[in-house]
């Protein structure tokens, strides 16, 4: 496992004043002094709870979770490592030495899999729901099985983070970091941490319906560099589908009614020549992809 010295703890917060103390307590129990809380404009104490706890302690100059994280890894990080989690208690502080150890073998990624020992009342039914539904289309669309790819328990090095490119400043940022370790062959692999409801006064500043639908459009937005033929496809699949029923729609009437449906049928006719060519396209920039990669593998061989 690295060296504790070598490790930082990066917690990005806002308005965790009723777990805050406990986990930076919790951590610096484990050994970890150099841990970093970065707060989004917090009004109910977290920045002062937290700095009193042995936090050190910076506010963000942006808002949000994605926005927090890489403005923590590249203005006010310089450890190798980072162990980065929520400041709401869910987490177990003893799970960092497992969670770390596998930087030492040859991974710059670590997911911590809430899911193998989630305790009672941790998640709603709805949000496990939604969380087994995206982790199911991220291995669908970029072919790697993460099994847990919106846990906020990670740890990397810093160098492989800089690789990335991350856009996102809400709670997207975890999806980014999995398409990006899926896009840039960064060496990741997942260990099972356990999950803790979140203690009773601490409320969450998740939105199921506005967040899910956020990593939703993100994880489609990034297969298109990713699984062209999935991005371009489903799309194509789409029109052509709609196209065909109108047309079969204005067949039907036309045949059995006589009626015919001139502007029907050039909607009709275009989506299906719209389809056609996404489908083309999809599958013309995946065999790009497939040769882009193979150029890229013979470089990294005579490298």
């Amino acid at each position: 496992m690295p060296d504790p010295d070598s490790v930082c703890i990066l917690v990005p917060t806002y308005d965790e004043a009723a777990t805050i103390a406990d986990v930076v307590a919790d951590y610096r129990d484990e050994g970890y002094s150099n841990i970093l809380v970065i707060d989004g404009g917090s009004t109910d104490g977290t920045r002062e709870l937290a700095e009193e706890a042995g936090a050190r302690v910076v506010v963000q100059s942006g808002s949000g979770k994605g926005q927090a994280v890489r403005e923590a890894v590249e203005d006010h990080i310089e450890a190798e490592y980072i162990l980065m989690l929520d400041g709401d208690g869910t987490y177990e502080a003893t799970d960092a030495e497992k969670m770390l150890a596998p930087l030492d073998d040859g991974y710059e990624h670590v997911i911590g899999d809430r899911f193998a020992d989630m305790r009672e009342g941790a998640m709603t039914k709805l949000n496990q729901i939604g969380n087994k539904i995206i982790n199911r289309a991220f291995a669908y669309i970029h072919g790697e099985d993460l099994k847990d790819i919106l846990s906020g328990y990670r740890a990397f090095t810093r160098e492989s983070f800089l690789e990335m490119t991350l856009t996102s400043d809400g709670f997207g940022i975890e999806t980014e970091m999995a398409v990006e370790c899926s896009k840039r062959n960064i060496a990741t692999t997942v260990v099972p941490t356990t999950y803790y409801p979140r203690p009773d006064g601490s409320d969450t500043n998740l939105n199921p319906v506005r967040d899910g639908g956020i990593i939703f459009l993100e994880l489609y937005r990034r297969a298109k560099t990713n699984n062209p033929l999935f991005y371009f496809g489903s799309v194509g699949l789409a029109s052509t589908a709609t196209g065909l029923g109108l047309a079969l729609y204005v067949a039907y009437e036309w045949v059995v009614r006589s009626i015919s449906h001139e502007v029907i049928a050039v909607v009709s006719a275009a989506g299906i020549l719209f389809g056609v060519q996404l489908l083309m396209f999809g599958v013309l920039s995946d065999l790009i992809l497939s040769l882009h990669r193979d150029q890229m593998k013979l470089l990294e061989e005579l490298e």
